[in-house]
């Protein structure tokens, strides 16, 4: 593959076996964080081009928070968690006791909490994906970020917008206690560790 346009419905069809996978990880470990019972719909898995992943998700000028992660090692590449406010105060609620108006109000303790609800989604996909590949991959210190959405976005598409102007989203819902609640996640290695994990996982072109 030369870019993420290349990819087929069998590639895609794999990126789905792992976030069903990788959501079962994750349900799982926020459950034991959290202190409720979490479940997680099968993820909506879709290469989409910037404007469309914006229309996807909600407006351009939508304030969000992120959770940024850079991988290295087998993979190269980042992983982009993204929550809006109700996400957020469900987890702010079980993890520090409280909740917040609007994003100027996350602190110290606030983006801790965010960066390790993160964190624990993020690993989970990552986990999932080395087990099935056999592969090792290092995460960075995560980090959480508050814009636009148009904002977010545009920092994968500055990083990898020479090979490519799609975005590889992974979409679900979360069911946290009584509380549904969305939450997208970006995969984006860069082409060549692309190739390498189509590869070990037997399903690109040899």
């Amino acid at each position: 593959m030369k870019s993420y346009e290349d990819m087929n419905a069998m590639e895609l069809d794999v990126f789905r076996e792992i976030g069903s996978i990788g959501i079962g990880n994750a349900a799982t470990a926020l459950s034991q964080v959290l202190g409720v019972q979490v479940s997680m719909k099968l993820p909506r898995v879709s290469l989409a081009g910037y404007n469309e992943a914006i229309a996807s998700i909600g407006d351009p000028e939508e304030i969000i928070a992120a959770v940024l992660v850079e991988m290295s090692g087998d993979i190269n590449g980042i992983m982009l968690y993204m929550l809006k406010l109700d996400f957020i105060n469900a987890i702010l609620a079980r993890l520090v006791g409280k909740y917040i108006e609007d994003f100027s109000q996350i602190d110290e303790l606030s983006a801790s909490a965010l960066e390790e609800t993160g964190n624990i989604i993020i690993s989970s996909y990552i986990n999932a994906i080395t087990k099935l590949a056999n592969i090792e991959v290092g995460l960075s210190v995560p980090s959480v970020a508050v814009n636009m959405l148009g904002g977010i976005l545009s920092v994968p598409i500055a990083m990898f917008g020479y090979s490519t102007d799609k975005l590889l989203m992974i979409q679900g819902e979360f069911l946290i206690g009584d509380t549904q609640l969305k939450g997208e996640l970006m995969l984006l290695p860069d082409v060549e560790s692309l190739n390498f994990l189509m590869k070990k996982l037997g399903v690109a072109d040899i």
